[in-house]
Order: structure tokens, then sequence, then C-alpha cells
């Protein structure tokens, strides 16, 4: 009788949803608590949103070498040094006393959680064959895209009960026992853990040669190599404009739905959480659905590429819609389309970082999101400007405009063309 496969590499995957979460709850806690904080400071609103964006710059700075830390190191080590240091921002947050405090905490804590979608997407490339990387990697973006909705209602919670500094407390001890728990359960290589049975490795073998390499060489990647890579370029532009237009959604959703929609508070806070979602559900379904593809013999290339360029087609061409719409309940109807539509992107994004960069997958997703994540810097200040000079139809124009730009940049990023074969084959990339 055939031995029945285990499903550890799917307890792991449960586990990134649970870290995707934390780590998205502690970004969105701050947001949530600056009213308070800025009036127990003094903090004007450019003060606080300077805070804000020294984490992005020291988030953004660790992403390659977060992605070169989980390569060298491991996925293991490398998220749960990541979790742990970011843990213990978070609580230093509740201890800051002034703004220079404040900025360099927040700093500190964007540097911490660097690493960690990184070296989510290294252990996924250990863990999962071709035929199930989409949805592995939902896991953790769908538990990421979770926290804006849950975030909310919790921190108010406990800042009602117990004050602001409570929040931190508390998000920073879950962080702790998030990291112990990720120690206990992960481990780099299948073939290392306990739980793992013949007939699950074989099925993490399958089209999958990294898992095989359990004492494999540690490399660095090939990045002067990389830089002159068209795939390379591609990925990261396609990605800077499909997380400008989701840091939009981010910073400035609630306040246009309140200036420009004139929707009350409370009404506000239920139709925010509509596009959030949309773009969790979509970003888990469309992990089952190009895995299904994928495992019935269509073309890897075609499913990211299609899944990736058709999101951002749809998203644009929806947020154009909600721009020109003159009846609220139908804006957010289409607005919750434009940002639902982002999971097939975002899926196809870091399932297309392990079919790039196979043993050099850190490296890749670590390069794909500082460009991410530079688009963060950039969309809430430009989208500021926009509806200043103009209105806020031209702000949302302005972001459906620019995302045909990421749609052209997927068919360049040729998925099935890995950057390491590129290396050793040819020794030039296109």
């Amino acid at each position: 009788m055939p031995q029945k496969a285990t499903k550890m590499r799917w307890v792991l995957g449960c586990f990134l949803f649970v870290i995707g979460f934390v780590a998205y709850m502690d970004r969105v806690n701050l947001s949530v608590a600056g009213p308070m904080i800025m009036k127990d400071f003094g903090f004007d609103k450019v003060q606080f949103g300077l805070v804000q964006t020294l984490f992005f710059i020291g988030y953004s700075l660790m992403q390659v070498p977060g992605g070169i830390i989980a390569e060298r190191f491991g996925a293991r080590k490398a998220m749960v040094l990541a979790i742990s240091w970011w843990s213990t921002f978070t609580m230093l947050t509740a201890h800051a006393t002034n703004f220079i405090t404040f900025g360099i905490v927040r700093a500190l804590f964007g540097i911490g959680e660097g690493p960690l979608y990184p070296g989510g997407s290294v252990l996924v490339s250990r863990w999962f064959s071709k035929k199930e990387r989409g949805t592995a990697n939902s896991f953790i973006l769908a538990g990421s895209f979770v926290g804006p909705v849950l975030a909310p209602a919790i921190t108010v919670s406990i800042m009602t009960a117990f004050g602001w500094k409570a929040v931190f407390w508390f998000f920073g001890a879950i962080g702790f026992l998030v990291a112990f728990g990720w120690w206990l359960l992960a481990r780099d290589n299948p073939s290392e853990h306990p739980f793992v049975n013949q007939a699950e490795l074989k099925k993490i073998r399958e089209d999958n040669e990294q898992a095989t390499l359990v004492d494999e060489k540690k490399e660095l990647a090939p990045f002067k190599k990389f830089i002159k890579s068209t795939q390379f370029w591609a990925i990261g532009i396609q990605y800077f404009i499909t997380d400008y237009i989701m840091y939009v959604y981010l910073s400035w959703l609630p306040i246009y739905l309140m200036e420009a929609q004139n929707f009350s508070l409370k009404e506000m806070g239920v139709m925010a959480a509509f596009p959030w979602f949309a773009l969790a559900i979509t970003t888990l379904t469309t992990g089952f659905i190009s895995d299904w593809l994928v495992g019935h013999g269509f073309s890897v290339s075609k499913v990211r590429t299609y899944f990736g360029s058709c999101g951002l087609v749809i998203s644009s061409a929806a947020l154009y819609l909600a721009a020109i719409s003159i009846t609220p309940m139908i804006t957010v109807f289409w607005l919750t389309i434009s940002l639902g539509s982002l999971g097939f992107t975002f899926n196809a994004s870091w399932a297309s970082c392990n079919d790039l960069g196979r043993k050099f997958t850190g490296t890749v997703s670590g390069w794909m999101n500082l460009c991410g994540n530079l688009g963060g810097v950039v969309a809430p200040t430009l989208t500021a400007i926009i509806a200043t000079m103009f209105n806020w139809q031209a702000a949302l124009i302005f972001t459906a405009a620019i995302g045909l730009v990421g749609v052209g940049a997927w068919f360049l990023v040729k998925p099935n063309i890995p950057l390491v074969a590129n290396t050793e084959s040819r020794g030039r990339f296109s």
C-alpha cells in the first residue's frame, strides 16, 4: 500500500499567513494610534508622515541584504531574526519620547521587517514544487492583506482599554511568540524535518531541484550580471507599479472616501474594508488557480505573465471607472474590483521570483520588493500633490494610467528563463 504523504509544507504555508498578518498589523497600528501619539507629543502631520517614511527607508534598504541573508543562513534563522528584531522595536515604540527617537525606532523597525518576504520566498522555493508555488506564495500575501482589515478594530480596542502604549507592548509580545513558534516548526530543507515522510518529500522534489540542495556551496548572487538583465529590471518595474497602486489605497482610501465621496467616519470604516477583503480573497484563489493550470500542463511563463499583466489591466480600468463614477456606492464597487484584481499580480510576482531566481530566489525577491517599496515611498506624497493641485479624480486617473507601464513590463519578465541558467549558459541576459 503506497505511503500517504504528510502535509508539513502546508502547515508551514499556514504559518506564513500568520507571520504576514502579524507583520502588517505591526505596520498599521502606528497609523491607527497616530492621533493619540500626535496629541501627546505635539507632532504635526508632516512630522508624523516623516516618521512613517523612515520606516519605508529602513525597510527598502534591507530588501536585497535580507534576501542574501536568507540564502546564506536559511529562511528559518533569517525569519526568526527578522521577527525578533522588529518585535523588539515594536515594543520600543512605546518608549519613544520625541520626534528623533520615534524616527530612529521606526527606521530600525523597518530594517527588521526587511528580510521577511525574501525569507518567505526562499522557504517556498525549497518546500514547494513549481505546481504548488502559486498557492504557497499566496499565504503570506493574504495574511498581509488581512492585516489592514482587522488592525483598526483590534488596535482601537486595546487603546480604549489600556492606552496607546499597550498596543505596541501587546503586538511586540505576540511577535516573540510567533518567532519562537517558527523556530520550533520550520526547517530550511524538507529532508531535515522530522515530520516529513518520503512520500511528501517526493512531491516537494517534483520539478524542484532546490529541494535536493541540502549541502550546496553558499554563493552570493551574481548581482553585477543581474543588473544587466532586462528580466531583472522588468520584474522590479512591474512591482514598483503594483505596490504604488496598493500604497495609494493604504495611504489615502479612508480620507478619499470621506472627502470625495462624503461618507461618514462610521460608513468609511465599513466601505474601506471591502477592497482589502477582495485583495486577500483574490490572492488566495489566484494561487490555487495558477497551480491548477500549471499542474494541467499550461506554460509557467504564460500563467505568470497573463495573471500578472491582466491583474494590472483590470485594476487600471476599474480605477478609472471609479474616478469618473458619480455614485458613491458604485465608486466603492469599482475600487473593490481595482484593488482586488491586484491579487492576480501579487501572486504572479512572487511565484516568478522563484522561477527566475532558483537558488538566488532571496536576492531576486529582495530586489523586487525593494522596487515595490520605492513605490510605497513615492505614492503617498505624489498622490497628495496631484489631489491638492487638481482634485481626487485626477489623482485616481494618474494612478490608473501608470498601471499600463506595469503591463508592458510583464511581457519582459519571461519567468520561463531562469536568471541562474542564463548566467551559467550564456553569461548574459535578455
